[in-house]
């Protein structure tokens, strides 16, 4: 793997990693990037970066090669040997062959934890579009624009920690109000240290998770999987718990190894897309 720096930015040179940027960014683990002119745009960590791939070459704007060798090779998983986990999957049932078909490059990111959790309490009962607004209001209103561009920053949780639900309102968040605020004076008081959480066996965890007002198993391991890179997480919503049902006939997680998180992305992002495949439109829109 070989760095270039560049005017703006870097690129990683002849890199052997499958990402596909448009599946990875748009499969419902993440809801603040966005693509303009070919290319992604996020604010992560308080920085407004663009990606794009050409060929075998990854370019990221707006950052360093030691940023990009310290932080960003982590957070798109890109040292992981993704096509390894689709031989594996695809031998076990052969939805998995029309899931990579489709849908092939999806890797599991490793974002911000605070930013993580708040996101998936705003995701309860809700579809993806609306997510994403709820959470840009929330940017716009509580954090700081980035000068020189349109992007804010995501507010910390000792700025949300101060709030009540009336501040809220503005969101329109409705009932998961009163959970942000929740999870942002526990995280803030110390009474859950999200840093920690790495360094936790994951059923511990959950529990620490699931202390929060309105945090349940789902929510828990969606945080753990796509903050943690906790792999063995499978968060299950109805369209999972129809997947399980209908194509596994109600096995657990565990026939998927030990990538179970990695499964759970390519089975929803594809029977999502393509509910006629089970027969699942009636299970409706939300996430």
């Amino acid at each position: 793997m070989q760095y270039l720096k560049t005017s703006n930015g870097v690129i990683i040179k002849n890199i052997d990693s499958d990402i596909n940027f448009e599946h990875t960014l748009n499969c419902g683990q993440c809801f603040r990037w966005e693509k303009k002119d070919d290319k992604y745009h996020a604010v992560v960590k308080n920085e407004h970066v663009a990606v794009y791939k050409s060929g075998s070459d990854i370019t990221l704007e707006n950052t360093t090669i030691e940023n990009t060798k310290n932080f960003w090779i982590n957070y798109f998983d890109l040292n992981f040997n993704y096509r390894g986990v689709q031989k594996e999957l695809e031998s076990i049932h052969p939805i998995f062959k029309k899931a990579y078909k489709n849908y092939s490059g999806i890797h599991i990111l490793s974002q911000e934890p605070w930013e993580a959790l708040c996101s998936f309490i705003i995701s309860q009962n809700n579809n993806i579009p609306r997510i994403k607004k709820i959470i840009n209001s929330l940017c716009t209103i509580f954090g700081e624009k980035i000068n020189g561009t349109e992007f804010y920053t995501f507010p910390n949780h000792e700025i949300i920690s101060r709030l009540n639900e009336k501040d809220l309102e503005p969101i329109k968040c409705g009932f998961r109000a009163r959970y942000i605020l929740d999870a942002a004076l526990k995280v803030s008081s110390g009474e859950i240290d999200l840093e920690n959480l790495k360094n936790v066996n994951t059923n511990k965890a959950k529990e620490t998770l699931m202390k929060i007002k309105g945090v349940g198993s789902k929510i828990s391991e969606c945080v753990l999987l796509y903050a943690y890179h906790k792999l063995e997480c499978f968060p299950i919503d109805v369209w999972m718990k129809k997947i399980m049902h209908t194509v596994f006939k109600d096995q657990n997680s565990d026939i998927f190894g030990k990538y179970p998180g990695i499964a759970q992305q390519y089975l929803y992002h594809y029977v999502k897309n393509n509910p006629g495949e089970l027969n699942l439109s009636a299970v409706g829109q939300n996430s």
